[in-house]
Order: C-alpha cells, then structure tokens, then sequence
C-alpha cells in the first residue's frame, strides 16, 4: 500500500526542517512526499531539497513543486493530483509529527479497504505563558471529541485519491476554512453513517499557537472572513453577535440603570464565567508545566482572548459574506448534494478499485 505524503509551504525557511524531522522519523516512512511551495523568497524549497538529499534512506522520494501565487487549497490539489500513492496523507508547514503518524493514520485501511478517509488529531507544542493560555482558549482536547462530529484539521487528516477526486478537491476560490468544505464533502461520500472519517486519536500532528495578540487576532479574523465566503455557521455568528449585544445592554444597566445596577454587574460576572469556564478547565491539564504565578498569568489572559477572538471574527465574517456577494463563488452545497447521490455500492468500489 503505497502511501504519498502532501503539504503546502510558503516562507518557512525557520521551521521545515521541524516537519522534515519529523517525517525522517516516522515508524511507517512515506513512499514519497510532495511539497508545494507558493512562492517562498527565504529559500524554503532550497532548504527542503537539501535536507532531502541529506537524508535518502529516511526521505527517499521528496520533490518540491513551485506554484508561485497559490494558496492552500492550489497548492494541496497540485501536490495530490502529482501524487502516486492510492492513499493520501495530507499535513502542514510549521508542525512536528508524533513518530508513529503516518502509522497509526493509515491503519484503519488495514482493517477496512473500503475506509475513505482518515481523521488525526492535533496538539499544541505551547512555550510560554501566552502560548499555553491560547491553547486552552481556543483548542478541544482529545476527550471533548466527539468523533462522529468532528471536523478535522488537514494539519492531520488521510483519504484515497478516489475519495479526493469525487470530492472535487480542495476548494481553490476559498483561502481559509478550504479544509471544512472538504470535510463536508467526504462526509456526503458516506451516505447512511454520521461521518466519512474513521478516527486515528493516536495520529498526532504537534503544532505551536501564536505568539502574539495581533497574530491572533489576524488569524481569527481570516477564519471567519472564510466562514462568511463560504456561507458557513450563520447561526453560530448570530448567536454571537447576539450575546455580545446582551453583554452591552448588562453593561449599560450597571452602569446607568436607575433599579438595581448590580444586576448587571451580578450578569455580566456570571456570563464571564460561564464563557471562561472551559478554557480554565483545560488550563488545569494544558498548564501544568507551568508555575503557579505563571499559571495564574495564562487564567488572567483566556478572557482578553476570548474577546479578541470574538472581536476578530464578528469584523471577519461580514467582510466575507461582502466579498460573497460581489463574487458570487461555486455553490458547494448543491455541490455536495450532487457528491451524495452516489450508493454506498458505487462508493465502495470506487476505493476498492484505486486501492
């Protein structure tokens, strides 16, 4: 069983040889592994050949391709197409792999030819009170998953290339949140059952949070921005937008209420607890390694967190719902209603046969 390994680099001159490690060690050793670059200027791909050609009994098969001004979903599509593996294996710059990855994610084809695709899981590799203090905001740990729901990252996610190519590919006109499109469209592959992944906890992909509020906040905002492109999760916006409202109005009251303004304190001091409390509770688990005033630093940051994360998407989910309109993209829905249609028969013989 031949298995391709796929990611996407731009400028990580700093941390590719990180995930190239990483690969170098794994327990099952790709058979090849394609990288597409988007345009480095820091001499990533240079650095990539190099470590290949350092390291030719670990990485035997590495080849860059250069597709100067492509985004993810492009550069992913362009790496996976060039793949010669029957199973994909798709993960991201900037990450360190657990050793037994790419062995633990492709076990559920040892079990089960017909598997489609294969959700991993991901880690923070935290450092610092900042780090460890995002990594409780905003991460699920492993026990939270529910697997038949979950949607995974393509920082650790595997499928054949039947499974890629019914779905049409990752989604090129859209730059963040391409990897939820595809999920949907793997899942409308499995007609019958909740969820077209099979789960792989033990597939692990370690990556490193951001390091500052402003970055943060850019991330944050780029991903609802694609959520607004995408038509994604109206409900959950509004029901933002929503409570943030009520937490005005709270804050209104206690202020210049003319009855009882302690209500709104007494309102706006149990909606905080409320929205910090999970964060805190992973704290426990996410913050051991630190001190206890360290610890305490990263509690006092998972309120200007959550706030900055909300602030950041409430500005970039009208940006994207904007550039919908003016652009009118595909309709991925009808789209995946199209994918759907297929029998579980027809689905099965397909990887069976690429297999």
């Amino acid at each position: 069983m031949k298995i391709s390994v796929v990611a996407t680099v731009y400028n990580e001159r700093d941390s590719i040889e990180r995930l190239l490690a990483s690969l170098a060690a794994q327990t099952r050793c790709p058979d090849e592994v394609l990288i597409c670059d988007g345009g480095s200027t820091d001499g990533t791909a240079e650095a990539i050949r190099a470590y290949a050609a350092s390291h030719p009994d670990r990485l035997p098969r590495v080849q860059v391709l250069e597709a100067p001004g492509a985004n993810i979903s492009q550069g992913r599509n362009l790496a996976i197409a060039a793949a010669e593996g029957p199973i994909v294996a798709v993960t991201d710059a900037g990450v360190r792999l657990d050793v037994a990855w790419l062995e633990r994610l492709t076990e559920p084809w040892l079990r089960d030819p017909a598997t489609l695709a294969v959700a991993g899981f991901f880690v923070p590799d935290a450092r610092g009170v900042f780090q460890t203090a995002m990594a409780a905001t905003v991460l699920p740990l492993r026990e939270e998953i529910d697997p038949a729901r979950f949607l995974p990252s393509s920082r650790s996610v595997a499928f054949t290339q039947a499974c890629w190519a019914r779905s049409g590919g990752y989604p090129e006109w859209l730059d963040y949140c391409e990897d939820l499109l595809f999920d949907f469209a793997v899942n409308a592959q499995a007609p019958g059952q909740r969820s077209g992944f099979a789960w792989a906890p033990e597939a692990i992909v370690y990556f490193r949070p951001r390091e500052s509020l402003r970055q943060f906040w850019t991330q944050y905002y780029r991903y609802a921005r694609g959520d607004g492109k995408a038509d994604l999760w109206r409900v959950r916006h509004a029901v933002r937008y929503a409570t943030y409202l009520v937490a005005l109005l709270l804050l209104g009251h206690a202020f210049w209420g003319s009855f009882a303004p302690w209500l709104g304190w007494l309102g706006l001091l149990a909606g905080a607890l409320f929205y910090c409390w999970r964060p805190w509770q992973r704290l426990r688990l996410l913050g051991q390694p630190l001190s206890p005033g360290a610890w305490l630093a990263a509690a006092a940051w998972v309120p200007l967190l959550r706030v900055t994360g909300d602030l950041a998407k409430m500005a970039g989910y009208p940006a994207g719902l904007l550039w919908r309109r003016r652009n009118a993209p595909p309709d991925w829905k009808r789209a995946l209603r199209k994918v759907s249609t297929m029998t579980a028969a027809q689905q099965t013989s397909a990887t069976l046969k690429e297999l």
